[in-house]
């Protein structure tokens, strides 16, 4: 089993930039793959209420034609989860088809399996399917009540699993830090170590009936919990031979620029470490805004392009023109391709050799010019009224263009 747990030293991987990946089981949801060495998935979840067919739709329609490749869309009853199949019909009418997952909690078993014939994906959160309400006077947990409780468990999710195995779907096995079951806070305390016993808890009880199809994630609001926990399952997984793929999210990460800093932290961090195969931003805004950021964090660590990278200096003494204006000059009108790298620089003293991996590069020459590079090599002076307008011209010569 590959692990990035203690760092690489052969001189190949040395020089390599490429972030090398856990290896993962692939697992199918609807028509998208999380693992076994695909892309790693954005997802998210609608803000509607379920019951809101229209709306429900309506919102799951927007994110998936942004790019949420996974919709989540929240089943706290029954008339809930019998909702999702007008909404997974209302997509196939008026749409298309959109791989759904289901959030079922609080003693949801009756919940779960309803929904389970409409969606692609059920996700349950261990520390809530099974309620073990607390008790502030335990001085101690019994085999006989840890067993009566694993019991209680086994009994309420074989189910569920079983229904979504016979239907070849997926089962999302999703702890939270702030909910974790009375036992194992008792037993454990508040740490990763809890998150990460509960988790194997219910994949020992999935693997027991014979269902693989699982994706775990362990999510919490604090960055450095979040990531000790992830790593730890990671290491655990591999030495008990499991290769389930991980969802990555800070959970209740806030809104603004804080709320993506702190996102940022958590999933890169992880993905850096070759750690997760999907990912979910969570921030409290419009979850439209959450689907750039997650792509932007893939992008920036190059695990995938959808989008066009730019490159550009920070600016100092040397720079020849208004390098933030032509900076969004050359990203309004080259925005919508995918694919390039694209570098605007001041001078060209560290210009050419800062750039050098960039496919085009605008740069400053001389007051009122600017040289235009292909890669390394300088393809043309400009003035540099003309530099936007030269540089889409220079893209389109070489058939790189579309059109907006």
């Amino acid at each position: 089993m590959q692990t990035l747990s203690t760092p690489v030293t052969s001189e190949a991987s040395i020089t390599s930039t490429m972030i090398p990946r856990r290896k993962t089981r692939p697992v199918r949801v609807g028509d998208v793959t999380i693992g076994g060495g695909f892309p790693v998935v954005v997802q998210s979840m609608i803000n509607e209420d379920t019951l809101d067919v229209e709306a429900s739709t309506d919102g799951i329609r927007r994110l998936h034609a942004i790019g949420c490749e996974i919709v989540r869309v929240t089943v706290p009853s029954l008339a809930h989860a019998k909702a999702v199949a007008q909404i997974k019909q209302r997509l196939t009418e008026t749409y298309q088809r959109v791989p759904l997952v289901a959030d079922v909690h609080h003693n949801g078993m009756k919940i779960a399996l309803e929904v389970a014939n409409h969606v692609d994906k059920v996700r349950i959160n261990p520390g809530l399917y099974v309620f073990e309400k607390p008790n502030d006077h335990r001085t101690e947990y019994t085999q006989a009540e840890f067993d009566e409780i694993g019991d209680k468990i086994r009994e309420t999710l074989e189910p569920l699993v079983v229904s979504l195995r016979d239907q070849g779907k997926a089962m999302r096995i999703g702890v939270n830090h702030g909910s974790l079951a009375e036992r194992m806070l008792f037993t454990y305390g508040d740490t990763p170590e809890g998150m990460v016993q509960s988790a194997l808890e219910f994949i020992r009880i999935c693997e027991s009936l014979n269902f693989r199809n699982l994706i775990i994630s362990l999510k919490a609001s604090r960055v450095p919990v979040m990531v000790a926990a992830y790593r730890l399952l990671a290491k655990q997984m591999d030495e008990l031979g499991m290769d389930y793929p991980l969802h990555l999210g800070v959970t209740e990460a806030g809104d603004g620029e804080y709320g993506r800093i702190k996102s940022t932290a958590g999933i890169a961090t992880l993905l850096a470490d070759g750690i997760g195969d999907t990912i979910r931003v969570s921030l409290t805004e419009a979850p439209e805004k959450e689907i750039p950021v997650g792509y932007s964090i893939l992008q920036a660590l190059g695990l995938r392009k959808t989008m066009v990278e730019y490159v550009a200096c920070p600016s100092c003494g040397r720079t020849l023109f208004n390098l933030e204006e032509v900076l969004h000059q050359v990203r309004e009108a080259t925005k919508h391709l995918t694919g390039l790298d694209i570098a605007v620089m001041g001078c060209i003293v560290n210009g050419p050799g800062e750039m050098a991996d960039a496919d085009y590069g605008y740069v400053g020459k001389q007051p009122g010019y600017i040289s235009l590079y292909r890669g390394r090599e300088e393809i043309k002076k400009v003035p540099e009224t003309n530099g936007v307008e030269e540089l889409i011209n220079l893209i389109k010569a070489d058939g790189r263009w579309v059109e907006p």
